[in-house]
């Protein structure tokens, strides 16, 4: 491997304009210098490699098979080097980073923390879209997501966060009938989409679980609304719920949970995540999210 101080930049710079123009002349005016430069730079590269690069054709240059296994991945390294320094010609990286949320996740853990992330990112725009854990990266145009579930979505790289256990949550009036897992049969058990979650969770407390009927909810902020409102009983990730119930608008009547699974950041396994990505997961695992 040829060391990085060794590396022929500049020939290496000229090669790939001249293979790009086809013409030692229009790669000479791109780089605004002289074709004999041109010439000579590539001259050096090829007696450093020990081969040919270029053969002359009546239509301009032509690549040889070196060339032109070299000529694309020298194309791909200084665009990606001319987008990151475009990035930092106000002075500091900038870089807008799409952020798919779960609404839970967002609402009870990430929104309150944001200002935090922007302070010390200050060139990182961050946008945020909140939906209801059924979500298509590369589809909806995002750089990552942040769901819920046990990690193993295809295509995708998944880095743990918090853990969500999950436990029933009602009103103070409700909570102070339940006494026993038991009680919960002659209340409204409000549920999800998934729905091993309450017989899980009674499994867990060790009693059998009711017939449990009624809608079927897509969203733990609605759940976590109609239990405040009294109108039923939610089985909820208790973290992201902790501001309701420190302001005593949901009580925790068991201390039973469950772990269903917890919140992860995602982002596709194909693409290598740019500087921005980096800088929210780095935060995000310091943050504890």
């Amino acid at each position: 491997m040829m060391d990085r101080p060794d590396l022929p930049l500049n020939g290496l710079r000229a090669f790939e304009v001249a293979a790009r123009q086809g013409s030692f002349t229009r790669a000479a005016i791109e780089l605004r210098v002289t074709q004999a430069a041109v010439s000579q730079q590539i001259q050096r590269l090829e007696d450093l490699l020990g081969l040919t690069l270029f053969t002359r054709a009546s239509t301009g240059l032509m690549l040889t098979d070196e060339g032109a296994a070299l000529h694309p991945v020298l194309t791909r390294n200084l665009d990606e080097i001319g987008a990151l320094l475009d990035r930092m010609r106000d002075g500091r990286y900038q870089e807008t980073l799409h952020l798919g949320v779960v609404t839970t996740f967002a609402v009870g853990w990430l929104i309150e923390r944001l200002p935090g992330f922007q302070a010390s990112h200050p060139g990182i725009s961050l946008r945020v879209f909140t939906n209801n854990n059924r979500i298509d990266i590369a589809k909806e145009g995002l750089h990552m997501a942040i769901r819920f579930g046990e990690g193993n979505w295809p295509g995708l790289e998944a880095m743990p966060g918090i853990a969500a256990p999950m436990s029933p949550l009602c009103s103070p009036a409700l909570a102070q009938n339940l006494h026993r897992p038991e009680d919960l049969a002659r209340l409204p058990l409000l549920r999800s989409y998934r729905a091993d979650e309450w017989p899980r969770w009674f499994a867990a407390a060790g009693a059998a679980c009711p017939d449990v009927q009624g809608p079927i909810l897509d969203s733990s902020i609605a759940m976590a609304d109609l239990a405040a409102a009294g109108l039923g009983v939610a089985l909820l990730p208790v973290p992201m719920f902790a501001r309701q119930m420190a302001a005593g608008q949901l009580c925790r009547p068991f201390a039973t949970e469950v772990q269903a699974g917890r919140y992860w950041l995602t982002w596709p396994r194909a693409k290598p995540p740019s500087v921005g990505m980096r800088m929210f997961r780095d935060w995000l695992r310091a943050e504890g999210g």
